[in-house]
């Protein structure tokens, strides 16, 4: 096996084929395969804090290398003090190189610096073969500058795939290095 070769020649050049066989496809276009990668962050803290919503558009634009879509409250909620129309959360979606560049340095640099990192859970799928990752803060990937005083944040990171089958994501991920934990 060729560990050198980027995430995706990788993915063309060895993973697909092998998974045509696993999968018992006879279609070499039914091969899952990742589609994007949707990153969101809920950013309801902001209405006190007017640079938190700086601070959050700054860290998702250096971690993803594109600039963020605000997302604003379609209904007010009286309980959580949130106006129609506010700004409550943050969304990049990558495709493509920048896609595959993000998944390659998530899995082989990122999730390893996790403290305690032991895997990651493979019971994240929902049900049509999309894995959603959530990260208690931002500071693993190595783009983000922790010297800054930055305020730590969540960050929910959505793959989606080609397929609608959890056991066919599963497989794919694995195959592209995803480090599941051991049930």
């Amino acid at each position: 096996m060729n560990t050198h070769l980027p995430l995706k020649e990788k993915y063309v050049g060895e993973i697909k084929a092998q998974l045509k066989e696993e999968l018992g496809l006879t279609n070499l276009m039914a091969v899952p395969t990742v589609e994007k990668i949707v990153f969101n962050i809920g950013a309801g803290k902001t209405k006190d804090d007017a640079n938190l919503m700086k601070e959050l558009v700054e860290t998702l634009t250096v971690i993803t290398g594109q600039k963020p879509i605000i997302t604003n409250a379609k209904l007010a909620v009286s309980n959580f003090k949130v106006r129609e129309g506010m700004p409550v959360g943050l969304m990049v979606t990558l495709r493509g190189q920048k896609m595959w560049y993000f998944l390659d340095k998530m899995i082989n640099i990122a999730l390893p610096r996790t403290k305690d990192f032991r895997g990651v859970s493979p019971k994240s799928f929902d049900g049509n073969g999309n894995y959603t990752l959530g990260l208690r803060d931002q500071s693993i990937f190595p783009e983000v500058d922790t010297s800054k005083n930055i305020r730590l944040h969540g960050l929910q990171i959505s793959i989606i795939t080609s397929t609608n089958n959890d056991v066919h994501g599963r497989m794919l991920l694995k195959k592209l290095g995803m480090p599941f934990k051991a049930n």
